[in-house]
Formats: C-alpha cells, structure tokens, sequence
C-alpha cells in the first residue's frame, strides 16, 4: 500500500509542497497534499463537491453508501475513496459514521485540513505542525522526513511503551507528532489551532433481551461483516490459530464464500506447545486448503530487524516476525485479501478481564487511579521495573509527566459505560485494539502486498456486543459466552466449549539461543549505552537470566530488545 502524506501551509507562500495563499487550501486545491511515498488511484488525489483528500479507503458497505447518499449522487465506478469523500461533503460527520470499512483520509476543507480515521483504527493516521503548517501521513516514518517537524525521543512516550507494550493513544516516540484517535474527525487550522469531533463511540444500550436472541442477531451481523470482507472473486485466506475467534471466522467464510478457502497455522517446533490439533480438527471439519508454516528461532532472529522497521509504533509481541512470515506465504500462493479472528477478546470479554473483575472486589484503595493502576499491573510487562531499568537522568526527566495509567483511567470510571466489564472492553477496544492488534496487523499485511481484514471488529458487531449484558459475555468463568453461543453449530463442541490457552510463544528459547548475541550486542553496545535509557547493570543482568526475571518472563527482555531496535531503525539520536 503506498503510503501518503498531505500538507496545509498556514502563511509560508513558497512551502515545501508550493502551497500559498495565507493558509487557504481552497485556494490551492491539489497542490495542499503531496504524495510523500507512492501515488495512483489507491491515494488519490480525490475530489468531490468542491473538497480534496487524499487517503487510503477500504469501504465494507459501499452499496448501503451510495444508497444513503441518494440515486445518482455518486457517479458509476468512484472508488471507495471518492465515494466516502462524497459521503463526507453531503452529510458531514454522519456521512463518516455510516462508513464501514478501513481509512485513513485527509480533507482540503477550506481552511483546514480534516483528518479522518476509521471507526475502530484499522488504519493509522499521523500528524505534527511543522513549523507554519500542518503535515499528515499514514507513514510516520515519512512524516518524521518532514521540514520542520520536531523528531527527538519523547521520553513519556518510551515510559507507556514499557508499560503497555505498545502506544495506547495519542503519543507517538517523536516528541512533536501525534496519532489521530480512531472514530475522529480532527480539524487542523491554518491559526494552528485544533478542533476535534467524534463520528463513532460505541455506547452501552444494553437490551435485556434472552441469550437466544441476542445469539441469534449476534449470528446474523457476523454472517454479514464477513461476507463483506470476503474477497469478490478467487479463494479466500484465513489465519487460523484454533482458537474460537479465528474458527468462527473460517467456518463462517466456508460457508459464505463461493471459491475455495485456505486457511494458514503457525508452530514452533515438536518442542513447543502449540494448537495444531485445534487448528487442523477446524480445517478438516470445514474443509478448507491447510497449510502449517513451522517458524525455527534462526527466522525470528534474521528477520527481526527489519519486521520491527515496518511498524510505526514498536509492538512488543513475540509474533511479529512469525506473521510477516505467515504473511510472506500467504501472498506467495497470490492471495490479496487474508481474513483473521482478531477483535473478539477485545470486544466480547477475552482473557484478563476476570482476574481484574476479582480485583475490584477487593480493592481496598478508592480513588480513581487504582482501578488504571490495577489494569496497567495485569499487562505484567515493564512497569514495576522501571525504577532499576531506566537510568536515574531518563527518570529525572520523566519527573512531573503524566503517568501511563492517564491512558486508561477515563475508561475505568462510570460515564459512558457504568459497568466494570463494560468499562474494561471499552478500555481494551479503545487502546490495545487500535494501537497494537489492528496497527500490527495493517503493517505486516500491507507489506506483503495483502490486505488483512477483521470481521469481529466490524463496526456493528462492536455495537451490538454493548447491546449484550455483561452476565451473557462472562457468564460466570466462561469468557466470550455469547459469541460462542452465537457460532456454536458451525463448530466442533471440543474448539467451541475449550479454555483459552493462546499460543505459547517460546520467547526464552529464542533470547537464549539464536537471538542471544543480537541481544547482547545491541543493548549492550555504545550507542544504546550514549542513549542513556536503560542501566546497562539491569540489562545485563536480564540477559544473564536473573533478577526479576524469571525464566517466563522473557517477555520484559523482549521489550527492551524491540524498542532499541524501532530506535535505530528509525536512527533516533541519543
């Protein structure tokens, strides 16, 4: 996917796209963006009613669209682009809620440049004011390019990374870009001011209803977001895992689909826990082309560099390198489209959710905090270690900035869900769904020329699941209760009714074995040392295998390891 960027200047007549005329974009229609990376017909420019954009738009409902905007309205053959700019110059904010797809767009409207991005954040959206103008990209690694943007190490932002594992909201490691917020309309000016506009919350509008029938509605709205993310002609891919989400996605794509479906599995080797047996009963029941990709340590250590250069925010999961690989294969038998199970513990009630509902009922500290503290501890990433991981110059600067719970803590108190479970899902939707699932998805499959699509964070299933009472998704310890109810005939009893167990990544092998001098070279080296981060005593201890850690716990090592390789390759200065 080729990625793009746009430019309003606010007074510099001669700026680096030729944009003039005292901040008016009117005034200078397609000369406001420039392409920074790439252009065609997947870019634009588009233009409608007056207005120019520029974005990368994948839409699910264009027919439910164009019916909306009327007969006639859009002409014959507009891409997606054009037809949600259409959408956007006739009905406004409204016109935006009623899309449902992927997109990230950037709209010459007067004198502001409007950034719109997707509902639930399947698409990135990046921007900074660079000195008298505002710049934009989908790429944050070609905003950074950009003159005038401030691109130095934001230090917060490397306390939320270790915290989280990923960026939970607006803050990205260069201090002076930001990332538009999912379900937003945000208006930079030409004064250089902002102005922000929500087009998508979800909402809690429980209806007490019996389980059957919010089953059954569940059911049809499932059916309905991925036939819409099926690929219009040729076989179909799915990322089957054997868990229940990426199952009832492949059944429901065999049942849909017209063409053959293949379906692609990960493993690590006979010595490590994996769910094959799941995966392949799921195939055979639904007939589907498996294919197993085993994914040695010697694959995650040679590639890992260059996989954690794709992502425009590091993400500290393991299974980075083994789905670009997938990825790699999957293109390779000349798939476009490849369709995953991602969104139903985010959504539905995955895992942590019970033990911080056990929590709450013994939570004796009753500020408002504690319940984000509480959260931030479930991650069980770097957080409590950061005392002894961080350099006392890097915590003396971090003195006074806001704390990573900040990120959380509007989520977790009564307002626009009153419910604890509710309250964590929107949490989980809001925060990991957009900035780490749906991101790391978006850039290891466009990468490989694919374009991943994730029928359980549709728009409408994502508002109905708030429709569902909290008992119906966690029904007791049974987690994810209605969606498996809703899906329970297409799949055997033994993949539907099973705990959760995830895929046990064998972090600790890998840190002790083939990626061991790649970890001792890089954080150990002299420029991660002038970075001045991390103590060199701790993380030499760490990659010894002790202190904190314990042998499960090479996760936090993995962290710290991701994030100095994001900084060179992004080549951030000490």
């Amino acid at each position: 996917m080729a990625r793009w960027g746009a430019c309003l200047a606010a007074r510099d007549p001669a700026g680096p796209l030729g944009a003039a005329g005292a901040g008016s974009v009117q005034a200078v229609g397609r000369q406001a963006f420039g392409l920074f990376e790439g252009q065609g017909p997947a870019t634009g420019p588009f233009e409608a009613a007056g207005l120019t954009a520029v974005g990368e738009v994948t839409l699910f409902n264009a027919d439910r669209l164009r019916a909306l905007l009327g007969q006639g309205a859009v002409p014959p053959g507009r891409t997606d682009g054009e037809l949600l700019l259409h959408a956007y110059a006739k009905l406004g904010t409204a016109g935006l809620a009623a899309a449902e797809g992927m997109f990230a767009l950037a709209v010459a409207d007067g004198d502001e440049l409007v950034l719109i991005r997707d509902h639930v954040g399947a698409r990135t959206l990046f921007w900074a004011r660079a000195g008298d103008a505002f710049a934009a990209s989908t790429s944050l690694r070609a905003l950074r390019r950009w003159p005038g943007v401030d691109a130095g190490l934001h230090l917060p932002a490397v306390r939320s990374f270790l915290t989280f594992a990923y960026l939970p909201g607006r803050e990205t490691l260069l201090r002076g870009v930001r990332e538009a917020l999912p379900g937003r309309c945000l208006r930079l000016r030409a004064d250089g001011t902002t102005a922000e506009e929500t087009f998508w919350e979800p909402a809690e509008d429980v209806a007490d209803l019996p389980p059957a029938e919010h089953a059954a509605a569940l059911r049809g709205l499932l059916e309905d977001a991925t036939a819409r993310r099926l690929p219009e002609a040729g076989p179909a891919a799915v990322l089957l895992s054997g868990g229940v989400d990426s199952s009832l996605v492949t059944a429901l794509a065999a049942r849909l689909h017209d063409a053959p479906v293949h379906t692609y599995s990960i493993a690590f080797g006979p010595e490590t826990q994996d769910e094959l047996g799941y995966s392949g009963l799921v195939a055979a029941h639904c007939r589907t082309r498996h294919r197993v990709l085993t994914v040695p340590g010697s694959a995650v250590a040679a590639r890992l560099p260059e996989t954690v250069a794709l992502l425009d925010s590091p993400v500290g999961d393991p299974l980075t390198v083994p789905n670009l690989l997938l990825a790699e294969a999957v293109a390779a038998d000349g798939m476009r489209v490849v369709l995953n199970g991602e969104g139903g513990d985010p959504v539905f009630g995955g895992p942590k959710n019970l033990p911080m509902l056990i929590h709450e009922l013994h939570r004796e500290d009753p500020s408002p905090g504690a319940r984000a503290r509480a959260y931030i501890d479930s991650y069980r990433k770097c957080h409590g270690d950061l005392p002894v991981l961080l350099t006392p110059g890097t915590l003396a600067a971090l003195d006074g900035a806001p704390p990573p719970a900040d990120a959380v803590a509007p989520y977790l108190r009564p307002g626009r869900m009153t419910g604890l479970l509710n309250q964590l899902l929107h949490a989980n939707l809001r925060t990991k769904g957009a900035h780490h699932i749906l991101t790391k998805v978006e850039r290891i499959t466009a990468a490989t020329g694919l374009e991943g699509r994730a029928p359980l964070f549709d728009r409408a299933v994502v508002d109905h699941a708030f429709r569902v009472p909290p008992v119906q998704k966690l029904a007791g310890t049974a987690e994810k209760w209605i969606l498996k109810e809703a899906v329970r005939d297409l799949l055997p009893a033994t993949v539907v009714d099973r705990p959760k167990s995830g895929m046990r990544v064998p972090v600790q092998q890998w840190l002790n074995g083939p990626l061991r001098d790649l970890g001792h070279d890089l954080l150990l080296s002299r420029a991660a040392r002038a970075r001045g981060l991390f103590r060199p005593d701790t993380v030499r201890t760490w990659l010894r295998g002790r202190g904190t850690l314990l042998p499960r716990q090479g996760g936090k090592l993995w962290l710290v390891l991701t994030l100095e390789l994001w900084l060179r390759s992004f080549d951030i200065e000490p």
